[in-house]
């Protein structure tokens, strides 16, 4: 089992530094694809995959990221309206064939997976998105292992002991300063490349501090809808982790997080 997770956790790995390096087609493409696969888990989640509602779930996130990727800003917010118009004139017109709650559901989850992990193209598309992106990498998974590593050695205070029995108050903390070193380290040894950031030490560990424990709040989220739903598991797409959304759980609050810190910060 912990070859089979580390093998898959270093195809991923190979995969996430390929997209976030080469940036414009391939990563906006791995986005759709993990938005799209990520959308379907958590609908299936929420027992929604089969209900035809959900086909304008992702019908809509392929439109969100051809805005996206075309730079079509303007429209966004135009298009989240006409969206959440459509659903509801079919709610109302299909009347009682969509409880509210369904309806509800559909748009949080384009809310909650595409929209949000779509900022992991637009900090690549930052001056300084070749290295900036990297941060979010930083701030997800690798403040999740210095979470675990801390926790570890040194963790005894549970900070959710419901929701996540083996997480502790001393590896959450280990997994900001963690993420915040490493984010340093990286703006330091980066600093000559940045051309539009100012002090990059400072961003990168900021940025990696805070996207940080937003990553952490989105892991107990995700979670958390596990629980409530009684699965262990989102999926068995990647061997040893799960589906994506229980890989990229994290990720997905980390990249607006870096983004907008990134911002207001560099």
């Amino acid at each position: 089992m912990f070859f089979t997770r580390l093998i898959s956790g270093i195809g991923l790995l190979t995969v996430a530094i390929l997209a976030f390096y080469i940036g414009s087609v391939p990563l906006i493409l791995l986005s759709v694809l993990v938005s799209v696969i990520g959308l379907f888990e958590f609908y299936r989640a929420l027992g929604l995959e089969k209900k035809n509602i959900a086909y304008l779930g992702y019908i809509y996130s392929l439109i969100y990221y051809c805005l996206v990727y075309f730079k079509l800003n303007q429209y966004i917010f135009f298009s989240v309206i006409a969206f959440l118009s459509v659903i509801f004139a079919i709610y109302v017109f299909t009347f009682p064939k969509y409880k509210t709650e369904e309806i509800s559901l559909i748009f949080i989850g384009v809310m909650y997976i595409p929209v949000l992990f779509s900022y992991v193209y637009n900090t690549r598309t930052y001056d300084d998105g070749k290295y900036l992106a990297w941060l979010i990498l930083i701030s997800s998974w690798g403040s999740d292992t210095c979470a675990y590593v801390v926790g570890s050695l040194i963790g005894k205070h549970k900070i959710a002991p419901i929701l996540s029995p083996k997480k502790s108050v001393e590896g959450s903390i280990g997994g900001v300063i963690g993420a915040a070193i490493i984010g340093g380290i990286v703006g330091f040894m980066l600093s000559k490349h940045f051309i539009n950031t100012f002090s990059p030490v400072f961003t990168c560990a900021a940025s990696c501090a805070i996207g940080s424990v937003i990553s952490q709040v989105g892991d107990a989220l995700a979670s958390a809808i596990k629980r409530n739903h009684y699965i262990k598991d989102y999926g068995n797409l990647i061997p040893g982790h799960g589906g994506i959304l229980d890989r990229f759980d994290s990720m997905i609050f980390t990249a607006p997080a870096i983004f907008f810190a990134i911002y207001f910060l560099g």
